[in-house]
């Protein structure tokens, strides 16, 4: 006896990336040296005015177009209603290997991965990549502007700047495809940020086998959620360095505020998760490119959570916090990483030791530590 027939499934992968030509560069490869695909592409560039564009195209020309109308003003909004359906119809025609999604500009993959993985049958996600331009990476993540100044916001309300949009590009993929021709120091550059990633050169490599390979989207958010992302490694290579820091004491409040601003500027990138003493069961993450740092409650420590929860919480968070599990305080750390050019790591160690605790503080127990000033409970929304 046999079973039902299933249904074949249409492999799909996302490439993104805020450098345009690179990503064009890197669909035109996918298109000539995988036979059978076909490229899904959103376009947001006006759909503040009106609907996103999209199109359809394989490697003979254009097969399809149209308009998806807007969602609450949001484009991205317009693009998950529109893109799922799309691609169930294109797994119906059973005509194509792979189903390429190319996102617009300040699309970011992770918004859309969990669309597509949670999709199913006929459907199933295999590979995210991001297209980078080398030469353009130091310039992307110093940028400091927000994206509606330069034409790339995808809603109204789209706070985000162009450095931070293009970290988050940069560190969720387990591909980044890059064009050819890069210098030491942006490879030394690039490697750093991105350790969990393939990189692929455009034109030289094989980066359809790359996106056919498979896509693991629960395994992709835990390595860039703050309390397992996977960080940076201590590094420095052709004028680039990473620095990280990591100590088992909590942060001063006061002190840590005032200097947020040299702790911002001291890198391109920084990122990581930490500790207030006044919030010392609140776990903080740490975000920083171009100059703007965003701070924010990601949840409880583990070490805060009674035992009964323990349950509830995935078995990779659980794992990250058994490596590093202090007898008293558990998984309650201080975990940041600095990558840049011309990294000044001692005047940095320097700066983010004057705020901790000192021994004095520290012996004084939490009772004390919750009459200290709370200039973050405000901004975060924390309550003691």
């Amino acid at each position: 006896m046999t079973g039902a027939p299933t249904t074949p499934r249409l492999p799909v992968a996302l490439v993104a990336g805020l450098h345009a030509d690179a990503r064009r560069a890197a669909v035109a490869e996918i298109l000539r040296t995988v036979p059978g695909t076909v490229v899904l592409h959103h376009d947001l560039t006006s759909a503040a005015e009106s609907a996103v564009r999209w199109t359809v195209r394989d490697a003979t020309g254009l097969l399809s177009s149209g308009d998806a109308p807007l969602v609450n003003d949001c484009a991205c909004c317009a693009l998950r209603e529109h893109l799922v359906p799309e691609l169930v119809r294109l797994a119906e025609q059973f005509r194509y290997r792979l189903a390429v999604v190319e996102l617009w500009d300040s699309v970011e993959p992770q918004s859309m991965a969990p669309v597509i993985a949670a999709a199913g049958a006929p459907l199933t996600l295999t590979g995210v990549a991001t297209a980078v331009d080398p030469a353009l990476i130091l310039p992307y993540l110093a940028n400091g502007d927000d994206l509606a100044e330069v034409g790339l916001a995808a809603a109204p309300t789209d706070r985000r700047t162009v450095g931070d949009t293009y970290a988050r590009q940069l560190e969720y993929p387990t591909v980044v495809a890059k064009l050819p021709g890069e210098s030491a120091e942006d490879a030394a550059l690039l490697t750093q940020l991105t350790p969990g990633a393939r990189k692929l050169t455009i034109g030289t490599s094989r980066l359809g086998e790359a996106l056919l390979s498979g896509f693991d989207a629960t395994a992709a958010a835990a390595r860039v959620h703050p309390a397992t992302a996977l960080l940076p490694q201590d590094c420095d290579a052709h004028g680039v360095s990473t620095f990280v820091w990591r100590r088992d004491r909590p942060f001063h409040p006061h002190r840590l505020y005032t200097a947020l601003e040299d702790l911002t500027c001291a890198a391109t990138r920084s990122r990581g998760r930490f500790w207030l003493a006044d919030h010392p069961d609140t776990l903080l993450s740490w975000e920083a490119a171009g100059g703007a740092l965003c701070v924010e409650p990601a949840g409880p420590w583990l070490a805060a959570l009674p035992d009964a929860a323990w349950d509830f919480v995935p078995v990779e968070r659980r794992l990250a916090a058994a490596v590093d599990w202090h007898p008293e305080h558990g998984d309650r750390c201080q975990h940041l990483t600095f990558t840049s050019p011309e990294l000044d790591a001692e005047s940095l160690e320097s700066l983010l030791n004057s705020c901790l605790l000192t021994n004095e503080e520290y012996e004084a127990g939490r009772p004390a530590w919750r009459h200290f000033p709370s200039p973050f409970g405000e901004l975060l929304d924390l309550t003691r």
